[in-house]
């Protein structure tokens, strides 16, 4: 199978690269091509001719998403449609990446496929609007959203990972104050690859939730990073009142992936990607 990745030197594109040995992959840096260019983007495909395209590209600072949502759409929404529409007129089945930030936290339990979004935030919205250029296509395309996407390979946007700085940070003894009242299903981007790698076999297209199972809170899941990792750091909870973030946060956002499991596929809980996560990490 032929694979071209967008994205591939981010968190998910990078395990994609890592992980699908049994296919033949090609992703361009990003200085070579530039999602936002629609050109760019078409001519990459038809030279790579490829069976899939993965999207995993995104604008993802939620902060600076609020102050730029012309820039947040741009690369959420419109930039998708692009690889997208190329992805089709090339034959190529296409999939990308969503958020569990399309929601707006008010449940207590993790939001299924068939929930409604009601996203919070510019970076939400611009997300939920690519889904839904993916979907008025109508073509071969997998719409997957996941939720705390953590790897080895650190944010480019943000230079670190949530995991990844509550382990600095406690190594050098500085105090950290998590919010213990917000919920989610933080999930290692090895399994994410895993579980994409699995889904596009079955050629059974459309929207669907990926996301190690959960929920936890962020306090709990940053205690357990610490106890597994065996460092022992000042680390306190908080709430999100006290918080005070500058854009507003879905305080419940854990996806349960109900469709993927009903094809077979059941995703390891947040634990275990935990447990992953540091052996890799560790790894020569």
């Amino acid at each position: 199978m032929r694979v071209l990745v967008f994205g591939g030197s981010g968190q998910l594109g990078s395990e994609i690269v890592r992980r699908w040995t049994d296919c033949e992959i090609a992703a361009p840096a990003s200085a070579d091509v530039d999602v936002e260019d629609a050109a760019a983007v078409a001519s990459s495909i038809a030279a790579h001719a490829p069976d899939v395209v993965v999207n995993c590209t995104a604008f993802h600072n939620v902060d600076v998403c609020e102050r730029e949502p012309a820039r947040a759409f741009a690369v959420n929404a419109t930039a998708v449609e692009g690889m997208a529409r190329a992805a089709r007129a090339a034959g190529a089945a296409f999939v990308t990446i969503s958020t569990d930030y399309v929601f707006d936290g008010e449940t207590d339990r993790p939001y299924r496929e068939t929930d409604e979004p009601r996203p919070l935030s510019q970076y939400g919205a611009s997300k939920l609007e690519g889904e839904r250029r993916v979907e008025r296509l109508q073509m071969d395309a997998y719409v997957v959203r996941t939720c705390g996407l953590y790897g080895t390979r650190v944010s480019s946007s943000k230079g670190y990972t949530f995991v990844d700085r509550v382990l600095a940070k406690a190594r050098a003894g500085e105090p950290q104050a998590i919010v213990d009242d917000a919920f989610a299903s933080p999930t290692y981007a090895a399994h994410l690859a895993a579980a994409l790698r699995g889904l596009i076999e079955t050629r059974r297209y459309g929207l669907y939730h990926a996301a190690d199972a959960g929920p936890v809170s962020w306090f709990a899941f940053a205690s357990e990073a610490l106890r597994r990792a065996g460092i022992d750091g000042p680390l306190e909870p908080t709430s999100r009142a006290a918080w005070k973030p500058e854009t507003p946060r879905p305080r419940f956002s854990a996806l349960a992936s109900e469709r993927l499991a009903a094809l077979g596929f059941a995703m390891p809980t947040w634990g275990e990607g935990l447990s992953d996560y540091l052996r890799d990490k560790l790894a020569p």
